[in-house]
Protein backbone atom coordinates (compact mmCIF):
# COMPACT_ATOMS: atom_id res chain seq x y z
CA UNK A 1 0.00 0.00 0.00
CA UNK A 2 1.20 3.58 -1.05
CA UNK A 3 1.60 5.98 1.75
CA UNK A 4 0.07 9.57 1.28
CA UNK A 5 3.07 12.18 1.43
CA UNK A 6 3.64 13.20 4.56
CA UNK A 7 3.41 17.44 5.29
CA UNK A 8 7.29 18.00 5.14
CA UNK A 9 7.32 16.24 1.58
CA UNK A 10 4.50 18.17 0.08
CA UNK A 11 5.39 21.17 -2.11
CA UNK A 12 4.13 24.60 -1.01
CA UNK A 13 3.13 26.12 -3.72
CA UNK A 14 4.92 29.69 -5.34
CA UNK A 15 4.15 32.95 -3.93
CA UNK A 16 2.99 34.71 -7.49
CA UNK A 17 2.86 38.28 -6.93
CA UNK A 18 -0.43 40.23 -7.47
CA UNK A 19 -1.76 40.42 -11.14
CA UNK A 20 -2.68 43.95 -10.65
CA UNK A 21 -1.55 47.33 -8.14
CA UNK A 22 -2.60 50.16 -7.18
CA UNK A 23 -0.38 52.25 -5.36
CA UNK A 24 -2.14 55.32 -3.48
CA UNK A 25 -1.60 58.51 -1.08
CA UNK A 26 -1.94 61.75 -0.58
CA UNK A 27 0.35 64.44 -2.90
CA UNK A 28 4.39 63.74 -2.46
CA UNK A 29 3.81 60.30 -0.62
CA UNK A 30 5.84 58.82 -3.48
CA UNK A 31 3.24 56.91 -5.61
CA UNK A 32 5.01 57.57 -9.07
CA UNK A 33 8.23 56.91 -7.74
CA UNK A 34 7.12 53.74 -6.43
CA UNK A 35 4.57 52.32 -9.49
CA UNK A 36 8.24 53.03 -11.36
CA UNK A 37 9.81 50.52 -9.44
CA UNK A 38 7.54 48.02 -9.23
CA UNK A 39 6.49 48.04 -12.75
CA UNK A 40 10.41 47.55 -13.55
CA UNK A 41 10.62 44.98 -11.12
CA UNK A 42 7.45 43.14 -12.33
CA UNK A 43 7.60 43.74 -15.66
CA UNK A 44 4.48 45.14 -15.39
CA UNK A 45 2.78 47.94 -17.91
CA UNK A 46 2.53 51.29 -16.00
CA UNK A 47 -0.93 53.43 -15.78
CA UNK A 48 0.40 57.15 -14.06
CA UNK A 49 -2.59 59.72 -12.66
CA UNK A 50 -2.56 62.80 -15.30
CA UNK A 51 -0.41 65.45 -14.52
CA UNK A 52 -1.59 68.13 -17.25
CA UNK A 53 -5.05 69.12 -15.81
CA UNK A 54 -5.42 72.30 -17.27
CA UNK A 55 -7.84 73.36 -14.37
CA UNK A 56 -5.59 72.50 -12.03
CA UNK A 57 -3.86 75.98 -11.85
CA UNK A 58 -7.09 77.77 -11.08
CA UNK A 59 -8.23 75.44 -9.00
CA UNK A 60 -4.75 75.68 -6.40
CA UNK A 61 -5.72 79.35 -6.96
CA UNK A 62 -9.58 78.74 -5.86
CA UNK A 63 -10.83 80.52 -8.86
CA UNK A 64 -14.56 79.70 -8.44
CA UNK A 65 -16.33 77.22 -11.24
CA UNK A 66 -12.46 75.14 -11.07
CA UNK A 67 -12.83 72.70 -8.37
CA UNK A 68 -15.87 71.13 -10.61
CA UNK A 69 -13.85 71.47 -14.07
CA UNK A 70 -10.60 70.14 -12.49
CA UNK A 71 -12.09 67.55 -10.83
CA UNK A 72 -14.65 66.06 -13.84
CA UNK A 73 -11.42 66.79 -16.05
CA UNK A 74 -9.44 63.87 -13.51
CA UNK A 75 -12.85 61.64 -13.58
CA UNK A 76 -12.44 61.20 -17.64
CA UNK A 77 -8.76 60.62 -17.87
CA UNK A 78 -8.18 58.37 -14.94
CA UNK A 79 -11.03 55.90 -16.51
CA UNK A 80 -9.90 56.25 -20.02
CA UNK A 81 -6.61 55.03 -18.99
CA UNK A 82 -7.82 52.26 -16.56
CA UNK A 83 -10.25 51.02 -19.42
CA UNK A 84 -7.63 51.12 -22.22
CA UNK A 85 -4.99 49.37 -19.81
CA UNK A 86 -7.73 46.32 -18.43
CA UNK A 87 -8.55 45.85 -22.14
CA UNK A 88 -5.13 43.99 -22.44
CA UNK A 89 -4.35 42.11 -18.90
CA UNK A 90 -2.18 39.46 -20.14
CA UNK A 91 1.09 41.62 -18.74
CA UNK A 92 0.65 42.95 -15.02
CA UNK A 93 -0.50 46.29 -14.37
CA UNK A 94 0.96 49.10 -11.95
CA UNK A 95 -0.87 51.86 -11.42
CA UNK A 96 0.10 54.96 -8.99
CA UNK A 97 -4.16 55.98 -8.36
CA UNK A 98 -7.08 53.96 -7.01
CA UNK A 99 -10.09 55.13 -9.57
CA UNK A 100 -12.12 54.95 -6.29
CA UNK A 101 -10.17 57.45 -4.84
CA UNK A 102 -11.68 60.06 -7.30
CA UNK A 103 -14.25 60.34 -4.80
CA UNK A 104 -12.54 61.48 -1.93
CA UNK A 105 -11.50 64.58 -3.73
CA UNK A 106 -15.00 65.18 -5.51
CA UNK A 107 -16.58 65.37 -1.53
CA UNK A 108 -13.82 67.88 -0.30
CA UNK A 109 -14.48 70.07 -3.06
CA UNK A 110 -17.19 69.99 -4.81
CA UNK A 111 -20.58 71.90 -3.48
CA UNK A 112 -23.95 69.27 -3.23
CA UNK A 113 -25.55 70.62 -6.41
CA UNK A 114 -22.17 69.72 -8.54
CA UNK A 115 -21.62 66.10 -6.51
CA UNK A 116 -25.28 65.01 -7.38
CA UNK A 117 -23.82 65.55 -11.30
CA UNK A 118 -20.46 64.08 -10.32
CA UNK A 119 -22.25 60.81 -8.76
CA UNK A 120 -24.16 60.17 -12.01
CA UNK A 121 -20.81 60.06 -13.96
CA UNK A 122 -18.64 58.35 -11.45
CA UNK A 123 -21.38 55.51 -10.96
CA UNK A 124 -21.07 54.99 -14.94
CA UNK A 125 -17.44 54.71 -14.93
CA UNK A 126 -16.48 52.80 -11.97
CA UNK A 127 -18.98 50.08 -12.96
CA UNK A 128 -16.80 49.66 -16.06
CA UNK A 129 -13.60 48.74 -14.27
CA UNK A 130 -12.03 46.00 -12.65
CA UNK A 131 -10.96 46.22 -8.79
CA UNK A 132 -6.72 45.69 -8.53
CA UNK A 133 -5.97 42.87 -6.52
CA UNK A 134 -3.53 44.58 -4.47
CA UNK A 135 -3.77 48.06 -3.23
CA UNK A 136 -0.58 49.96 -1.63
CA UNK A 137 -1.61 53.10 0.58
CA UNK A 138 1.28 55.07 1.33
CA UNK A 139 0.99 57.51 4.54
CA UNK A 140 2.74 60.65 6.04
CA UNK A 141 1.82 63.01 8.01
CA UNK A 142 0.73 66.94 6.50
CA UNK A 143 4.21 68.06 7.88
CA UNK A 144 6.32 65.49 5.99
CA UNK A 145 4.11 66.47 2.65
CA UNK A 146 4.73 69.77 3.29
CA UNK A 147 8.55 69.25 3.39
CA UNK A 148 8.66 67.28 0.17
CA UNK A 149 6.18 69.21 -1.70
CA UNK A 150 9.01 72.18 -0.54
CA UNK A 151 11.63 70.24 -2.10
CA UNK A 152 9.77 69.48 -5.43
CA UNK A 153 9.01 73.58 -5.70
CA UNK A 154 6.36 73.86 -7.79
CA UNK A 155 4.79 76.87 -8.40
CA UNK A 156 1.22 75.03 -8.05
CA UNK A 157 1.80 72.99 -5.18
CA UNK A 158 3.17 75.70 -3.37
CA UNK A 159 -0.41 77.13 -3.40
CA UNK A 160 -1.89 74.43 -1.64
CA UNK A 161 -3.05 75.66 2.31
CA UNK A 162 -1.80 73.51 5.24
CA UNK A 163 -5.92 73.67 6.26
CA UNK A 164 -6.21 71.95 2.80
CA UNK A 165 -3.31 69.57 3.03
CA UNK A 166 -4.10 67.87 6.58
CA UNK A 167 -7.73 67.90 5.22
CA UNK A 168 -6.81 65.44 2.57
CA UNK A 169 -4.71 63.37 4.65
CA UNK A 170 -7.94 63.28 6.82
CA UNK A 171 -10.14 61.91 4.21
CA UNK A 172 -7.56 59.45 3.28
CA UNK A 173 -7.48 57.87 6.28
CA UNK A 174 -11.29 57.52 6.23
CA UNK A 175 -11.38 56.20 3.00
CA UNK A 176 -9.03 53.43 3.63
CA UNK A 177 -10.42 52.85 7.23
CA UNK A 178 -13.18 51.48 5.04
CA UNK A 179 -11.48 49.94 1.99
CA UNK A 180 -12.39 46.15 1.52
CA UNK A 181 -12.49 46.13 -2.32
CA UNK A 182 -9.30 44.60 -2.62
CA UNK A 183 -6.08 43.69 -0.28
CA UNK A 184 -4.70 45.93 1.26
CA UNK A 185 -0.92 47.11 2.79
CA UNK A 186 -0.44 50.26 4.48
CA UNK A 187 2.62 51.84 5.01
CA UNK A 188 3.72 54.82 6.23
CA UNK A 189 6.25 56.66 4.74
CA UNK A 190 6.85 59.30 7.50
CA UNK A 191 9.46 57.81 9.07
CA UNK A 192 11.15 56.17 6.31
CA UNK A 193 12.10 57.35 2.75
CA UNK A 194 12.20 54.74 -0.19
CA UNK A 195 12.61 57.81 -3.02
CA UNK A 196 15.88 59.21 -1.00
CA UNK A 197 16.87 55.66 0.94
CA UNK A 198 17.74 52.50 -1.07
CA UNK A 199 17.47 50.80 2.04
CA UNK A 200 13.87 51.35 2.69
CA UNK A 201 13.20 50.67 -0.76
CA UNK A 202 14.63 47.32 -0.72
CA UNK A 203 12.86 46.45 2.45
CA UNK A 204 9.60 47.54 1.02
CA UNK A 205 10.23 44.99 -1.93
CA UNK A 206 11.24 42.20 -0.28
CA UNK A 207 8.07 42.62 1.91
CA UNK A 208 6.23 42.81 -1.54
CA UNK A 209 7.41 39.33 -2.28
CA UNK A 210 4.88 37.52 0.59
CA UNK A 211 1.20 37.32 0.45
CA UNK A 212 -0.87 40.31 1.55
CA UNK A 213 -4.64 39.13 2.69
CA UNK A 214 -7.29 41.66 3.84
CA UNK A 215 -5.84 44.28 5.62
CA UNK A 216 -1.75 44.62 6.89
CA UNK A 217 0.49 47.04 8.14
CA UNK A 218 4.45 46.99 7.31
CA UNK A 219 6.95 49.14 9.08
CA UNK A 220 10.95 48.33 7.86
CA UNK A 221 13.17 47.30 10.36
CA UNK A 222 14.48 50.24 12.24
CA UNK A 223 11.79 52.52 11.54
CA UNK A 224 10.56 54.00 14.86
CA UNK A 225 7.41 51.97 16.48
Amino acid sequence: MTRPPSPASQSTPAFEPPHSIAIEGPIRVGKSTLARVLADRLHARRVFDPEDNPFLADFYREKPGSAFRSQLYFLIERHQRMMEAQRNDAAPLVSDFLFEKDKIFAYINLDNEELKLYERYFGMFAAALKPPDLVIYLQATPEVLRERIAKKKSPAEKQISRAYLEEVVRAYEHFFFRYSSSDLLVINTSEIDFVERNADLQQLLRRLQEPVTGTQYFLPLGAPE
